[in-house]
């Protein structure tokens, strides 16, 4: 598992540079994103994933890695505004939002360590297009709730399944970077 924590560390530390820089050239306009317009960009990224996965071809130059890193970083926003709430016009600075990220990913990776611990890293034995395929079951479980106006009977809130999401897109990720053979469609 220490291999595990040292491979997540890489994936979100190049995730939080992109994240980083992009808050240099736009600032917090993300902050105005309500959860449902998150959740929809957060889709679509995974939607494109699956098709690249089931077509092998592209028309942009831009491939599922780069993809798994925009659905890190939107999952991470929507955890934000889940603990902010919405602003109207951006209202953080680079460092503030910057330390919301860590926060969030913090209890993103505490969460994966201790699901780890009890499947016994079973997602290393997972192909990414069935990480993909999670991603877009939660995706539309979140849809559902927001539907819902945030009521559950007896599920977990958005907030699990945006740390579920973030775990698997990272899962994904680290497949995708060690070339590892269960990784291969």
């Amino acid at each position: 598992m220490k291999e595990t924590s040292r491979a997540y560390d890489e994936v979100i530390a190049s995730c939080r540079d992109l994240f980083r820089r992009k808050m240099n050239d736009y600032g917090a306009a993300w902050r105005i994103l309500r959860l449902p317009s998150l959740t929809d960009q957060i889709y679509i990224k995974a939607q494109r994933i699956r098709s690249l996965q089931q077509t092998g071809q592209r028309k942009v130059d831009e491939g599922e890695q780069s993809e798994f890193i925009g659905i890190i970083n939107y999952a991470v926003m929507a955890l934000i505004q889940l603990a902010k709430g919405v602003a109207e016009q951006p209202d953080l600075e680079a460092a503030e939002a910057l330390q919301l990220y860590d926060a969030e990913v913090a209890r993103t990776k505490s969460l994966m360590e201790a699901k780890n611990h009890d499947y016994g890293e079973a997602w290393r034995d997972m192909r990414v297009s069935s990480l993909t395929d999670l991603i877009l079951q939660k995706l539309l479980r979140v849809k559902q709730i927001e539907a819902n106006r945030g009521k559950t009977e007896v599920s977990e809130g958005v907030d699990a399944n945006y740390q579920d999401i973030i775990n698997y897109a990272v899962f994904a990720l680290i497949h995708m970077g060690e070339g590892a053979q269960n990784s291969k469609q």
